[in-house]
């Protein structure tokens, strides 16, 4: 996962809560909107790579980075 998709989910990501003190970062819709403003003309390319997710610590250090597979549903 290039490090400029970190970035953008650290920036502009939506979160929920992963268990014990960690948040999930992901891309739905509004943040998808957020970063298309931001990026521009480059929001065509960035557009296949905004399916991935980031786990991060309380402190927002990041644990794990992977790509989404299935839909986030929330509780």
């Amino acid at each position: 996962i290039p490090k400029m998709m970190i970035d953008l989910l650290l920036q502009f990501g939506s979160s929920e809560s992963a268990g014990s003190g960690t948040q999930k970062l992901f891309f739905d819709k509004p943040s998808r909107k957020r970063v298309n403003a931001y990026a521009g003309p480059l929001a065509g390319f960035l557009e296949k790579h905004l399916d991935v997710y980031a786990v991060v610590s309380s402190d927002m250090n990041i644990i794990t980075v992977g790509h989404r597979t299935e839909r986030i549903t929330r509780q």
